[in-house]
């Protein structure tokens, strides 16, 4: 419904969108790593607004994580090397899923593992629980030995690992993409005929950091992950060529630090956007993205969010 306000059109906005045969409040998520279980943050921003959260990755057993130091600031980014650490799957089903089962919002569960078959049981103790809208399958996180990063830069693998896991789990499955690799498009399409639901785009950029008084790297793992507002434009041409040569949905992040990179991932072809990086700076900059977002549909006449998906005009 438009009307006429002091000479100033005023439009309703509808920020509803699909990402996988998940519906979502809004386009606006919190990205794995950054937002640990919500916990913390519940605190401080009201987790409903958000359009969902997806969880610090769970592994099969418990892992502590890459030695110190793990994170390391950089010029418009920041390299981190946390090592996936976390509580393991079960005791994420017992003390950190009721927490989240309390909230009106998406929840994507990031799994991960050192082979194929981790990654199988993972999902097989998930299935059927209560509270879970989607699973994202990471077989991107650069700071592990082994495993899923492996996985990742494989083709083959990826599709193996997606088509297996659909046997498994009732869940829509969204395959996060390590951007460490030659041709994107066909790792996505991997995933996709695979069975994918989904792909996020993208994980950290491989890096590294040295200390140039004491001759050793910053990180205790050597090498890390780049995230933040350096790495966006990469992310931003990935999501715009899996979305030009696929029919897949996307779930676009990788530097997001206000309404307008939200936007432009968006334009570029994801169906919705999860902010990292920004929360540490910033713990309410989703929801400030969120009126962000809305306020540009207003301002453009703009009454759905699927008409500006893809839209960027190249021609």
């Amino acid at each position: 419904m438009i009307e006429e306000e002091g000479g100033l059109n005023k439009i309703d906005v509808d920020l509803i969108t699909k990402l996988g045969g998940i519906s979502l409040k809004n386009p606006v998520l919190v990205a794995a790593g950054c937002f640990g279980y919500g916990e913390e943050y519940s605190k401080i921003i009201d987790l409903n607004k958000l359009g969902g959260i997806i969880t610090k990755t769970i592994t099969l057993h418990p892992k502590e994580g890459n030695p110190p130091p793990r994170l390391v600031e950089t010029p418009a980014g920041l390299l981190n090397s946390i090592g996936l650490e976390n509580p393991g799957v079960d005791i994420f089903i017992k003390e950190k899923l009721p927490f989240l089962q309390k909230f009106h919002t998406a929840v994507i569960v990031s799994i991960g593992g050192e082979k194929e078959e981790d990654y199988l049981r993972v999902a097989e103790k998930l299935e059927g629980k209560e509270g879970i809208s989607a699973l994202e399958i990471n077989v991107s996180c650069p700071n592990v030995k082994v495993g899923g990063y492996l996985l990742g830069c494989s083709a083959d693998l990826v599709f193996s690992l997606t088509k297996h896991l659909k046997g498994v789990s009732s869940f829509p499955l969204i395959v996060k993409l390590t951007p460490n690799v030659t041709d994107i498009v066909e790792i996505a399409q991997a995933a996709k005929e695979g069975g994918a639901d989904a792909v996020s785009l993208i994980n950290t950029i491989l890096g590294m950091a040295v200390d140039v008084e004491c001759w050793r790297p910053k990180l205790g793992n050597v090498i890390g992950g780049l995230s933040g507002p350096a790495i966006k434009p990469v992310a931003v041409r990935m999501v715009w060529e899996v979305h030009r040569r696929l029919n897949v949905p996307i779930l676009g992040m990788g530097g997001i630090m206000r309404s307008e990179d939200a936007i432009e991932f968006i334009l570029a072809g994801a169906s919705a956007v999860a902010i990292g990086t920004a929360n540490l700076i910033d713990p309410q900059v989703s929801l400030k993205i969120i009126e962000g977002i809305k306020s540009y549909m207003k301002r453009k006449g703009i009454k759905g969010v699927s008409q500006l998906i893809g839209k960027v005009r190249v021609n």
